[in-house]
Order: structure tokens, then sequence, then C-alpha cells
């Protein structure tokens, strides 16, 4: 018996939304700003945490890194199966996963446990941030999908922006699991609205295969290792053992997905000219990003010598910033062609970080703000048009796939850019933060010209 399939919730363009839309918009940026608060809160109090557990700081990171594995490995399954079962699916089970995942970090009581109920947390998350956009493209038509992805940038920008402050007002008042404990209540309102406001989808004939998912999970978690091996210039044994993990397990993965309509890694929608640049653009410019934010605490305190207060309240300029264009930058991505959108603020990018690393020994706090504004105001100008433009230039049925090309390409840009950090500091010592802001301007220069490129790949 085929299953029930609700109409679309925005229909057209001049459509208010109703209280279902309302409900359902709710819900999914609950579930996004749990995966983006999660993220920054687990950074912020990882001391305390080896504290508390007794672990040395080496060992402690593995609180972050099985996180961020999971969610790299998990994504473009999720995805794929977004396309297969219907984003809502995928959507309410990851966001039960990660409540429930939440609740077994907060119970954690040495490092091992924490770390592995981290990597399930991880794999409830992969499964939210895989069909977000997706469930934000049924909500709105295609004339108004830039203010969805807009608000959608809106929401990830605060997320980022509280959640230092939200660990550090936790921690002064209660122990580092309830900053995890946190998330159940959170999690199940989330369910709670998304459950009967969730547009339904149709199953697709195409089926899901389990060796594929296993191909391409192996594919990109043993990527990342391998990047942050060579980052940290280990041993090369440890270096090639994961790379040539990834390009067995890639080349395998390819061959096996050949000629499916719907590949779990989408290779058929990199074909596409406007696709392929838009993910070129996402990658370098969150490496630019992961660049600045990884280096900019350090900067700030080693080479300014500014106190860790200091460097919170600096910190804090650029997602402000973000969070406050990107609806802005939402709405005009409705009017005007994303190339150009994306490349005026990447080109805003590249200043602001030139103008970072070349800040004077004893700058003044304004100074420092206005340049990490720009910043900002450059990243946000660029973050909504092109999320838009990822999505418009895949077919409906496929949302599922380019949602989760978006958040690989972030990932994997974040990813490669804290990499490169390391890099930075293991070769230029106490100057490896300002070789890093150099190199991120240089990322965000690459990320500007293949969003200008969009202009002409248009026509």
């Amino acid at each position: 018996m085929p299953e029930w399939t609700s109409p679309p919730l925005s229909a057209s363009p001049s459509t208010p939304f109703q209280t279902r839309e309302w409900l359902a918009l709710v819900a999914i940026l609950l579930g996004v700003v749990l995966s983006a608060l999660d993220t920054a809160i687990a950074n912020t109090a990882l001391p305390a945490i080896a504290a508390d557990l007794q672990a040395p700081p080496a060992t402690s990171v593995w609180v972050i890194n099985a996180y961020q594995l999971a969610v790299v490995a998990s994504l473009l399954p999720f995805a794929a199966l977004g396309d297969l079962w219907g984003p809502r699916r995928i959507f309410i089970g990851g966001l039960a996963f990660f409540t429930a995942a939440s609740l077994l970090c907060a119970f954690a009581t040495t490092l091992p446990l924490l770390a592995g109920a981290r990597a399930l947390q991880g794999i409830g998350a992969g499964a939210v941030m895989s069909v977000n956009i997706a469930l934000i493209r049924q909500l709105y038509p295609p004339s108004r999908l830039g203010r969805g992805v807009g608000l959608n940038a809106l929401v990830v920008g605060i997320g980022f922006t509280l959640g230092p402050a939200v660990a550090s007002l936790v921690l002064s008042v209660a122990s580092w699991p309830w900053l995890f404990a946190i998330n159940v209540p959170l999690g199940l309102l989330a369910i709670a609205f998304a459950v009967p406001t969730l547009q339904r989808s149709p199953r697709r004939g195409h089926g899901f295969d389990p060796a594929t998912a296993l191909l391409t999970a192996l594919t990109f978690a043993a990527l990342i290792l391998a990047l942050g091996a060579a980052a940290q210039r280990e041993a090369w044994a440890l270096v090639l053992l994961p790379l040539g993990v990834a390009l067995l397990a890639g080349g395998l993965l390819l061959r096996r997905q050949a000629g499916h309509p719907a590949p779990m890694l989408p290779v058929d929608l990199l074909r596409r000219p406007m696709f392929a640049l838009s993910t070129i653009t996402a990658m370098a410019a969150f490496a630019a990003q992961g660049l600045a934010f990884v280096s900019l605490p350090f900067y700030f305190e080693a080479v300014l010598h500014r106190n860790p207060v200091d460097t919170g309240f600096l910190m804090m300029s650029w997602p402000v910033i973000v969070a406050l264009a990107a609806p802005f930058a939402g709405r005009l991505s409705d009017r005007h062609p994303p190339g150009l959108l994306g490349g005026v603020g990447l080109s805003l990018l590249t200043l602001g970080l030139a103008s970072l690393a070349l800040l004077p020994a004893e700058p003044q706090t304004w100074d420092i703000v206005l340049r990490m504004a720009v910043c900002g105001a450059g990243f946000g100008f660029f973050q909504s048009p092109n999320l838009k433009a990822l999505m418009s230039s895949a077919p409906p049925e496929r949302s599922g796939g380019a949602s989760g090309v978006i958040g690989m390409a972030r990932l994997l840009g974040q990813t490669t850019g804290a990499a490169l950090v390391a890099l930075c500091f293991g070769l230029a010592g106490v100057h490896g933060s300002t070789v890093a802001l150099a190199l991120g301007a240089g990322f965000a220069g690459l990320a500007a010209a293949a969003s200008f490129a969009r202009l002409w790949a248009a026509h």
C-alpha cells in the first residue's frame, strides 16, 4: 500500500507561512542549532573534561575527533537514504539518535566511554546535517529559497556564536556532563515539532547498498585521518596507511556505484558546472574559515598578547556579523546571481584575512574588531547565496544528495583548514598563526575566483 504523501508546505511565493509551516521550520532550525552549538560547546569544555576524567590533553582530543569522524563518515550515506526514504525520516531518526547519545555523554565516566558516546552523537548529527537543507527546500518555493537558506545560515552563526558563552555559563554553575544533558530537552522538543509537521515523501525505486555506504564512510574517515597525521608531521606510515585506505576505498566506491541513478558519492551532480563550482567555492571558503578560527586565538594571545577573555570577545565579532549578513544576503540571492554575491563576499573575506595578518604589533581593539567584521560580512555574503546555488542546481529528487554535499564540503574544508594550521605551527613556530591567516586569505581568494566563474558557467 503506497505511503501517504503530504502536499507541499508552501505552494506559491505569495502564500504566507501557516502554523504548521512555522512549527516545521522551528523543528529544522532546532536540529541545526543543536549540532552547531554542540560542536562549539565541546571545544570550549575540553580542558574541563580532560581534567575531570584525568586524561592527557593529546588523548582528550578524541572527544572532538570521534564526533567529527562519525559526522564525516555518515553524512553521505544518510543523504542517500534521504533521497530513498525521504528527508523527514532521516531527520527525525537523527534527532532521536543525537538526543539519546547526548544522554550517554552526560553519564560517561571515562574518556573511552565519552569518546564512544560522542561518536554515536556524531552519527545522529550527520543524519540531521545531511537533510536539513533538503527539508528547507520543501518549505520554500524556488523564488524564496534564498530566504530559507539565509535563515539556516543565521541559526548556524548564532549556534557558533553562543557556544563558548553557553559552555562558560554552564561550567560556572555545574559540571561538564550538564553541557550534554541540556541537549535532551531541546532534542525532544525538536522531535515533538517535527513528527506532525515535516512533509512526508514517497519511497524511491532505487535501493540502498550497505557496501557502498561502508566504502563511503571508509573513504572520508581515512582521508580525514591522513590529513590530521600529515599536519601533525607524524611518521610517514601513519600518513600513508590511511591515505592508501582512502584511495583504495574511493576507487572501489566509484566502480561500485557506476551507473547508479542516485550515487551515494554524487559524481553525477558534480558533472553540472554550477554545482561543481559551488562545491569548490564552499570547500575553499570553509578551509579559509578553518584556518582563521583555529589560528586566531593563538594569534591574539601569543602574538598580540591579549588575555583569554579579550580573545573570546574578539572572536565573537566574526560570527555575529555572519549571523546579521546571512539573511540579508539570502534575500538578495533571490534577485541577483549567487556567483556575483558570493564572489564579492569572498573578496571581502580575502581582504579581511590579509588585513588581520598585517596588523601592527600593538593594534587598538577597534582596529581588530573592524577587520574581523569585514571577514564576517564577507563570509555571510557568500554562505546563503552559495547554499541556494547548490540546491537550485540539483534536481528536486536529488535534494538529499545535494544537502549531503553541502555538509561534506563544509566539514572537509574546515578540517583541511585546521590541519593546515597545525602544519603552519610546525613549520613556522610562534609565527605559524600569521602564516595561517595569510594562507587563509589565499584560500578565500581561490573561493572568490570559483564563485565569479559561475557567472560564465550560467551562460
